[in-house]
């Protein structure tokens, strides 16, 4: 495989939380890793590429006009369902589906073109917890990008938007405060 782009900014979880970052570095590309750092302040060239996972705050359109190409999110969500804020609590609460999307991103929350996603099922019994699906969504969706990084750092992919309008949440919707290994039956009843 060519040489794709001279390095890739990694926005959110760093090497202890995610193995993308060493997955990456051990495929020879060189990857800069940025936390809460402001990604306006990171000097920029024409062939970088910009991947966001776990990053928390909103990247400036300022910024996306500066880009030649879209930065990619990875999203525990099947979008366009549960944008924002806490998918993986959204998902059950809003009976809305399960999944993980690999998407660009656009100056909308979670919006871009879709690139790959996966769905998934639970079967919610009295022992399932948030922490548990939260878990092995984060693996599944790491798994997702692994399985087809050649074609998301070459640009060799159609994205597509989905022609629903899905749904959103924000930090503030969380009013009660939750206890991710408690059982999510427990916050079904609360939050219905």
């Amino acid at each position: 495989m060519d040489k794709i782009k001279t390095k890739i900014i990694f926005l959110g979880y760093n090497s202890k939380k995610t193995s993308l970052i060493k997955f990456l570095k051990k495929k020879k590309f060189k990857v800069i890793s940025c936390n809460q750092k402001n990604i306006d302040d990171i000097k920029l060239n024409f062939s970088d590429t910009i991947i966001s996972f776990g990053y928390k705050k909103i990247l400036s359109k300022n910024l996306l006009k500066k880009l030649n190409f879209p930065p990619i999110n990875l999203h525990m969500s099947y979008l366009p369902y549960n944008r924002g804020s806490h998918p993986n609590f959204w998902s059950f609460i809003d009976k809305t589906p399960k999944g993980v999307t690999i998407h660009e991103i656009d100056d909308k929350i979670d919006n871009g073109k879709i690139i790959f996603q996966k769905k998934f099922f639970f079967k919610i019994n009295h022992k399932i917890t948030f922490k548990y699906t939260y878990d092995y969504l984060f693996k599944e969706l790491e798994k997702l990008f692994k399985k087809n990084y050649k074609k998301i750092l070459s640009r060799r992919y159609i994205g597509k938007k989905k022609k629903i309008k899905g749904s959103i949440h924000f930090k503030a919707d969380l009013k009660k405060k939750v206890v991710w290994t408690k059982p999510i039956k427990k916050y079904i009843k609360l939050y219905r």
